[in-house]
């Protein structure tokens, strides 16, 4: 198949004007809803084995091989208007599409606007009216089918951006008139309580919506950007994000060894790894499975993410004085069994967790590090006394999260596999690689769902005495290889290897052991 050039001039693609074509519905169709939309692009007629698309943007050399691997067919470009092109897509599609929703807005004027010169009155009202209320659902409601984890509402010089976190990318999904600005962001606002007049400072609220019988809570985040309030909704299903340790991801030997250690009387259990690569997740599914009615749990949490029935959780609020510090210290008078702290950020806070260990609690925190064996120097290097650290310490669990390879329409890559061959990987008998080719089920993007990547570092004996010495990072790690740890890296090849991911994966995510 060939590939359009790299860098095509204007001159060379034709431009035309969708309102003069009639489209056979058959021929969009072979191309998924989802795909044209993330695109902006629109299959117009098929000669033979060649395709001819309209897109918005001739340059995304990306669509149009997605396009093509997609419909095996050779793909022809021409050039339409982004607006004509969604119009097309929502007739085609037949849903109550945004578009239909965004005509039926009466009371502004769709010309670009500044926000500062927007009537506060005149928005609220919009914001209140029926067809707003509906736009701002359905973005919000076809972000929980697609199973995103945030929402991004990003204003631009002409129009207003929305674009969906899938499995850790974000996609755009939408592109909205720039004069709904305002009124989107007061409708929001409105939604989670926020002042819908204060545009200069960042605010921060909260919704709960019922879906299908289930409730959903949303975490608003307004920014006061230069060209207008972006705003980030992190949409927290319950129905999604609560998961057990089974089904995290976890080697089996792995898995029984992070059990042991949730259930030890006393001591620090920490995970480790960047923001959003599952932490507070992994940490709600130990929480969960030790949670009976004999023991205490407790929790500081920035913020309280699902709630957990049976255990107390405690949000900190630094603009009453209420740190993670402080309330490591009320919670200590609550007679816990067992302690929660969501982040260790400071000194205050690491002294107070490794003196409840001491005194006979079990604490579980997390940490931003890059892998187990790091974290300890990182302790050391805030302040902890390695002698201390040595005796309280039971457990560094360093965690990333990886795309799951679509079962729809996975299949095999050989190219993987001499790849893994000639960097001279070492791999299991029988491993078979996998790529996605892309389909509805997939959002076209060859993944679905993610799985996690662990590195579970336990506390020897030997390493207990390496961290008293003050040993370093490379001593460490070499001690825990050699008591069975395996790298993030060797559990993410394992994954790949047995098809739950792609080689590509876990070498962009994962560092040489």
């Amino acid at each position: 198949m060939s590939t359009p050039a790299p860098n095509p001039s204007p001159m060379d693609i034709p431009v035309v004007d969708l309102k003069s074509f009639l489209i056979d519905p058959e021929i969009t169709q072979l191309v998924p809803e989802d795909m044209v939309r993330r695109h902006i692009l629109l299959p117009l007629f098929r000669i033979k084995n060649t395709l001819t698309v309209a897109i918005a943007d001739p340059y995304n050399v990306p669509a149009i091989d997605e396009v093509e691997r997609y419909t095996q067919c050779q793909v022809d470009t021409v050039v339409a208007n982004r607006e004509q092109i969604l119009e097309a897509i929502d007739q085609q599609f037949g849903h109550e599409s945004v578009a239909d929703i965004v005509k039926g807005i009466d009371g502004i004027d769709l010309q670009t606007v500044k926000e500062e010169s927007v009537d506060v009155k005149e928005v609220q009202k919009i914001a209140e009216e029926p067809p707003l209320i509906r736009l701002v659902n359905l973005i919000v409601l076809k972000a929980i089918d697609q199973g995103a984890s945030d929402i991004h509402i990003e204003p631009s010089r002409d129009r207003l951006r929305v674009r969906y976190r899938l499995d850790g990318k974000l996609q755009e999904v939408q592109s909205l008139p720039k004069a709904l600005q305002a009124s989107v962001a007061a409708r929001i606002k409105i939604m989670s309580n926020l002042d819908i007049i204060e545009r200069r400072r960042p605010q921060d609220g909260r919704i709960t919506v019922k879906v299908r019988n289930r409730e959903v809570d949303l975490r608003v985040s307004t920014f006061p950007a230069n060209l207008g309030e972006t705003i980030v909704i992190r949409v927290l299903d319950k129905d999604t994000g609560l998961l057990s340790l089974d089904g995290l991801g976890f080697p089996q030997e792995a898995l029984a060894r992070a059990r042991a250690l949730i259930r030890r009387p006393n001591g620090i259990v920490l995970v480790t790894g960047p923001t959003g690569s599952g932490k507070t997740s992994t940490l709600y599914a130990a929480l969960h499975e030790i949670n009976v009615p004999t023991i205490n749990i407790i929790t500081m949490e920035d913020p309280v993410e699902y709630q957990l029935d049976g255990i107390n959780q405690g949000q900190i609020n630094p603009g009453v004085g209420l740190t993670f510090a402080d309330g490591l210290r009320s919670i200590l008078r609550q007679d816990p069994n067992v302690i929660f702290v969501g982040e260790i950020r400071d000194l205050e806070t690491a002294e107070i967790a490794v003196r409840a260990s001491l005194t006979g609690h079990l604490v579980f925190s997390t940490l931003h590090t890059n892998d187990a064996p790091s974290t300890v120097s990182r302790l050391i290097d805030i302040g902890i006394q390695p002698y201390l650290l040595a005796s309280s310490l039971l457990g560094i669990l360093a965690q990333r999260l990886v795309r799951r390879v679509c079962q729809e329409c996975q299949q095999p890559d050989d190219q993987a596999m001499a790849q893994a061959k000639q960097l001279g990987l070492s791999l299991p008998s029988g491993s078979h690689f996998v790529r996605g080719n892309g389909c509805s089920a997939c959002h076209s993007m060859g993944y679905k769902g993610r799985i996690g990547l662990f590195e579970l570092l336990e506390i020897t004996p030997e390493i207990a005495s390496l961290i008293a010495k003050r040993a370093d990072t490379d001593e460490i790690r070499k001690a825990a290889q050699r008591a069975g740890m395996k790298m993030l890296r060797d559990d993410g090849l394992l994954k790949a290897a047995a098809g739950q991911t792609t080689l590509e994966e876990v070498l962009s995510i994962t560092q040489p052991g």
